[in-house]
């Protein structure tokens, strides 16, 4: 009876096992890509209603390439972290800022140069950081603007009123016109979208709060599925892929010239 008993508990955990282990391999064969939704021109919702951005078409060419299915999750940026830690996604694309969380993340290299900036309304009367002196600027909640701010050796930020952090960009705008915020520190590519929106509305300061680089952040020690991912973004990059999806995006902000990997 015990030997019974064995036999039909070891055929369990067999079971168990191969189930366990197919589920990782179809894991393996899905990009589950996680992204802010208003963070236009690298993940937006169009027109359609459908989610669309200049990363977003990278990994699903990306995903194509590699015969993968691909998966766009919307996301709260500043939950980001438990998103990826519990396996709702298993990559962060999305404008993700590799400078400064070197550490925190497995990368893969970086493809665009990108500056945090300083926009302000076209008719405010601000035309350098030292006329923000006393003012508020707003940034999004757990985005590099804010760690750009935090780490200000300057003086600007410690010269502001206040950094008022705010859940995305799109409502930061909204803040900006109705006059409650008077300028927002936001990446290159947001202001480009917002400026080829509303012509002449806003005007993007000369001084830039600082500089950095965007690449892909999968979990801490994933390297396999980074490595996977990364071969075929530089493949894209090479074979002129991906300068004919960033012009696909020009309009809505994206900087050619920002594309380091195709330099």
């Amino acid at each position: 009876m015990k030997k019974a008993l064995c036999l039909v508990l070891s055929l369990m955990l067999v079971l168990s096992l191969a189930a366990c282990g197919s589920k990782q391999e179809s894991k393996n064969g899905k990009l589950i890509v996680g992204f802010d939704a208003e963070f236009p021109p690298f993940g937006f919702i169009d027109e359609s209603g459908n989610y669309d951005g200049f990363d977003l078409a990278m990994a699903q060419e990306v995903c194509k390439r590699l015969g993968w299915e691909y998966e766009a999750v919307a996301i709260d940026w500043d939950s980001k972290d438990a998103e990826l830690s519990s396996g709702n996604i298993n990559c962060i694309w999305n404008g993700f800022t590799y400078t400064g969380r070197e550490n925190d993340y497995t990368w893969s290299d970086p493809y665009v140069d990108n500056s945090i900036v300083l926009v302000v309304k076209a008719d405010s009367g601000i035309g350098s950081k030292a006329d923000l002196a006393g003012k508020s600027v707003m940034a999004q909640a757990g985005s590099s603007a804010v760690d750009a701010l935090d780490a200000d050796e300057t003086g600007f930020a410690a010269s502001l009123k206040e950094v008022v952090q705010l859940p995305d960009y799109n409502m930061g705008f909204l803040e900006l016109d109705q006059g409650t915020v008077d300028a927002l520190a936001v990446d290159l590519g947001v202001a480009m979208a917002q400026i080829n929106q509303k012509a002449g509305a806003y005007v993007i300061l000369d001084e830039a709060v600082s500089t950095e680089q965007y690449a892909i952040g999968f979990l801490k020690g994933n390297t396999e599925l980074r490595d996977a991912v990364n071969e075929q973004l530089l493949a894209i990059a090479q074979d002129g892929t991906m300068l004919k999806i960033a012009e696909q995006y020009v309009d809505e902000g994206v900087v050619i010239d920002s594309l380091c990997l195709i330099k």
